[in-house]
């Protein structure tokens, strides 16, 4: 049969509409329209009038479980998605990140609230709250924290080396005076020791991570955070009832009185041969008792309850929380800091100081060296030398410990 040139070009142009028909159908099948960002929907339901942001309730029984099955589910727009699941949608999300609190049915009071709004704490950028908590915890309180305690125990340390134990320069004489009764001592080591295992616990799980998590390992360093936030939450009501008993206790005694000023611009003369005069307790210790024990000490233990929820009236939202972690953090670091200079010179700092409150007694030249206007005004009866009854001597004598 002769070639036809009219058939072969036939061929061609139905080859090429062929082709085309085909493209045009697969960039049909292709298209996506532009969606956008959050349209109104055509005939959304009125929200009710507490109704704040895009995020709204849902009950979840009446959210089909298979909505992604839908032939046009990856086609709809955000009003369409927050029809269908409203909890997956951009704008429901986008409020969520701005703090928008939603209405849910849970009683718990912030359980509408998944992110918290911004603020700017001390120290951190203006950020949501819970990021800006991060920072003031991490980029100062931990930091900083730490390095004052432990400026703290180098100071103690280059003290020690400098100075040693301070000795008694005189010779006993053998009569002793009662310098703390049995309620007095018995407040103090209640108190002393609800405070190191609250120290101990607290140092651990705030900084723990960085000295004793690479040596014990992450399964024995859990289990011990574990175990030392629980005594570290039994030991802090504790500690908050002797607190109270030892500031009643000792208040009187730790009055600012004449000659404190003295001792302070003086060091104490703890540096010299000789201390500067004192009474009962020195400038130093009152200081140790006003700002250690009486401000730091109840501001630890408010915070300390109020993060327990033990303190009635309050809400314990989670800003709440945050404001009162960081001042319970703060407070706490600083009298840490200030009760290790205080538990030195109780123990290895000077000589008769531990068996003082040990025991309740010290000899008279000791009385003299250390707090020598405390000891004039017992020589000359202002103050009883013996107050727990049945500890007098023949005559009144001071009897030997």
């Amino acid at each position: 049969m002769p070639f036809q040139p009219n058939t072969r070009w036939r061929s061609l142009a139905l080859a090429a509409l062929l082709g085309l028909s085909v493209g045009w159908a697969q960039a049909q099948a292709l298209k996506v329209d532009p969606v956008q960002d959050d349209p109104p929907p055509a005939a959304a339901p009125a929200q009710p009038a507490a109704q704040t942001g895009g995020i709204r309730s849902a009950n979840i029984f009446e959210i089909a479980p298979g909505a992604d099955t839908d032939p046009n589910y990856s086609s709809q727009s955000n009003a369409e998605r927050g029809q269908v699941q409203p909890g997956n949608n951009a704008p429901m999300w986008r409020d969520v990140s701005k703090g928008v609190t939603g209405v849910t049915s849970l009683p718990y009071l912030e359980a509408g609230n998944l992110i918290q709004g911004f603020v700017q704490y001390p120290g951190s950028r203006h950020t949501t709250a819970g990021e800006a908590w991060r920072q003031v915890r991490n980029n100062w309180i931990i930091p900083y924290g730490g390095s004052l305690l432990v400026i703290a125990l180098v100071a103690v340390g280059l003290f020690y080396l400098r100075k040693g134990t301070i000795p008694l320069h005189g010779q006993e004489t053998g009569r002793v005076i009662e310098r703390f009764t049995y309620v007095e001592r018995a407040a103090h080591w209640v108190n002393a020791i609800a405070f190191v295992v609250l120290a101990v616990s607290g140092i651990v799980m705030a900084f723990g991570k960085f000295f004793l998590l690479p040596v014990i390992g992450p399964t024995l360093f859990g289990w011990l955070t574990y175990a030392l936030k629980n005594a570290h939450n039994f030991a802090g009501p504790l500690f908050a009832v002797s607190l109270v008993v030892v500031i009643v206790t000792f208040v009187r005694d730790n009055l600012p009185s004449k000659g404190d000023l003295t001792w302070l611009l003086k060091g104490g003369g703890l540096l010299g041969d000789h201390e500067v005069p004192s009474h009962r307790f020195n400038a130093g210790e009152k200081v140790l008792f006003w700002g250690g024990v009486f401000v730091l000490g109840l501001v630890v233990v408010a915070s300390g309850l109020f993060l327990n929820h033990l303190v009635p009236v309050f809400e314990y939202t989670r800003g709440n929380m945050q404001v009162a972690h960081m001042v319970h953090a703060v407070a706490s670091v600083l009298m840490m800091a200030m009760f290790i200079g205080h538990i030195y010179m109780g123990t290895v700092g000077m000589q008769g100081a531990y068996k003082a409150m040990r025991t309740g007694y010290v000899d008279e030249t000791w009385a003299k060296e250390h707090h020598e206007l405390w000891y004039d005004d017992i020589k000359a009866g202002k103050i009883p030398a013996h107050r727990t009854p049945g500890q007098e001597g023949p005559a009144g004598e001071p009897v030997k410990a």
